[in-house]
């Protein structure tokens, strides 16, 4: 790898988690009541404020019987993602995703743990292979190339798992680094249905309308 693609990863990494002071945790849970909880993931997944340790010990605090888990995030740190996914996995919550914004990077797969995957509209996913910096010499340059594609077939077995298709199907779109709009995140299996859709029937619309109030009302 030469030295423009060292600093090209270097900056895409840097971008991808970095934030700037005085920013908040990249999570919050609220209504964490008996019946249903809601957690945001609305930041890069990084260690600066909290870790994946601290969002999955709170998570477990959760007793309520669904999770409703909204995701703006560009994704970060891949084994944070990974911790995540299993946590959302393992409870024995409900776990309703929704992408609100973007579900890129890291942030992609940890959708993949909800029980049914919701995207709005303008939303967007995204999907990559790892990505990683090391110094060294040869034979450490080869041993992070035979991580990062250990850990990139194990993310691609995350979307098959969730939408089917081969393995290596997934890990070809992610070499390519692949964009999916709502209706094509749904179409490929990454989502369940596209949120707040315009096109829908005005008797869903009028649903939605009355869901939304009665949500606005019971909040305040």
């Amino acid at each position: 790898m030469n030295d423009t693609r060292l600093t090209m990863l270097a900056d895409r990494v840097r971008a991808m988690v970095r934030r700037p002071e005085n920013h908040g945790p990249w999570y919050r849970i609220t209504n964490a009541d008996p019946v249903r909880a809601e957690v945001f993931i609305y930041g890069p997944i990084d260690t600066y404020d909290v870790s994946a340790n601290d969002f999955v010990q709170q998570l477990h605090s959760i007793t309520a019987k669904s999770i409703d888990l909204h995701i703006n995030s560009p994704g970060g740190l891949v084994f944070d993602g990974v911790a995540i996914y299993s946590a959302l996995k393992n409870h024995p919550a409900t776990v309703d995703v929704t992408v609100d914004g973007i579900a890129a990077s890291a942030a992609s797969f940890v959708a993949m743990a909800g029980d049914s995957i919701a995207i709005e509209k303008p939303a967007k996913m995204m999907i990559h292979d790892a990505g990683g910096i090391v110094l060294g010499n040869a034979a450490d340059m080869r041993q992070m190339a035979d991580l990062l594609d250990e850990l990139s077939n194990t993310i691609a077995e995350i979307y098959a798992d969730r939408a089917g298709g081969p393995v290596a199907t997934w890990r070809a779109s992610m070499k390519a680094e692949t964009w999916y709009s709502a209706s094509e995140a749904v179409k490929v299996g990454l989502a369940d249905r596209v949120a707040n859709d315009g096109k829908a029937s005005p008797d869903n619309r009028r649903s939605q309308q009355i869901r939304a109030r009665a949500q606005v009302t019971l909040r305040g």
